[in-house]
């Protein structure tokens, strides 16, 4: 029986994949390795986890590097529990015809509420409010609203679209950077379009819903921090790349921006000496934006999905990063 690889540290044996898994008379097996799912493995390490078994359920933390792939002959799939696909490289993966998937209907709910309480827990003080009564503190301080707030969005996919419509729905007024926006959406939310430094300039809160690539790498840096408002909030649930740390360390010390909420970091795990770690006016999350219950529960299924799909020889247009495989790709 061929063998698929469990890596993320919420699925267990209870999980339904496993179940599907089973019933497509394929073999589930639940990492045991805590350091590979956390992207803290050598290469030579990562081989060793991986080799001989035909498909993998990803996490996201660990490496598929070119490297890695080439010595995994036997690796048919690449299903990342997840949208984000910056761990593999997926030129090296269409070259040795592995197919590399995503779930995009899982988890982009789960992203937006994280996002949310993000809004919230700066908005009303939260952190510091219970710090200080734990303190013996009741002094009571007047509290951010965050009806009538302008929230920049920038990326208006699944996650940006679900975020967007909670906002408007709170009374928000919603702005959001996009090159491809979905007119229709933008149209029944009452969504202004605009463009990346008006976004920067008007918003109270900016929050990051764009993937990792070339052109968003970096983008929010020391010349994109230096146009938002002093009172602004940047949110970032996306990727820890695309933040210049260093910048934004300089200009949460220069008072440049209000505060940070971030649930990604440059290197992840962090390094413990990391400034960030030791401001006030950053609220910090360990990359978990899309791992609630019910998000962790549909990401299994559907990679466990793609996985069963793909060995019956059937193609799911949408779910496969690496499209150009279709006519040539084989089990």
């Amino acid at each position: 029986m061929q063998k698929v690889l469990i890596v993320p540290e919420s699925l267990n044996e209870d999980s339904t994949c496993i179940r599907d898994l089973r019933s497509a008379d394929l073999e589930p097996v639940l990492l045991d390795n805590v350091q590979y799912a956390r992207g803290l493995c050598s290469t030579q390490e990562a081989i060793e986890v991986v080799r001989g078994f035909c498909a993998v359920i990803a996490g996201g933390m660990e490496s598929y590097s070119r490297e890695i792939q080439e010595q995994l002959p036997d690796l048919r799939v690449i299903a990342r529990a997840g949208v984000g696909y910056d761990c593999v490289d997926v030129a090296a993966a269409t070259e040795l015809k592995k197919a590399v998937c995503i779930t995009p209907t899982a988890n982009h709910e789960a992203v937006a509420e994280l996002a949310l309480s993000f809004v919230f827990s700066i908005a009303k003080n939260l952190l510091r409010s219970d710090k200080m009564v734990r303190g013996g503190d009741w002094s009571r301080q007047v509290l951010s609203p965050v009806r009538t707030k302008t929230i920049g969005v920038v990326g208006l996919g699944r996650i940006g679209r679900s975020m967007a419509s909670r906002c408007r729905a709170l009374g928000m007024n919603v702005i959001v950077f996009e090159k491809y926006p979905d007119e229709a959406f933008v149209a029944e939310h009452d969504i202004q379009l605009v463009d990346f430094p008006e976004l920067l300039a008007q918003s109270d809160y900016v929050t990051l819903h764009c993937p990792l690539n070339d052109e968003t790498r970096g983008m929010i840096n020391a010349a994109a921090l230096g146009q938002m408002k002093d009172s602004a909030v940047l949110i970032n649930t996306a990727r820890g790349q695309i933040v210049n740390e260093a910048d934004l360390i300089t200009a949460l010390k220069q008072n440049q921006i209000h505060a940070a909420a971030l649930d990604v970091l440059e290197q992840e795990p962090p390094d413990p000496a990391n400034p960030l770690f030791e401001m006030d006016n950053v609220l910090l999350t360990p990359h978990l934006a899309g791992a609630d219950e019910i998000s962790m529960e549909r990401m299994g299924v559907e990679a466990a999905q793609a996985i069963i799909c793909l060995s019956r020889g059937e193609w799911l247009d949408g779910a496969i990063v690496n499209d150009s495989l279709k006519n040539s790709w084989t089990w």
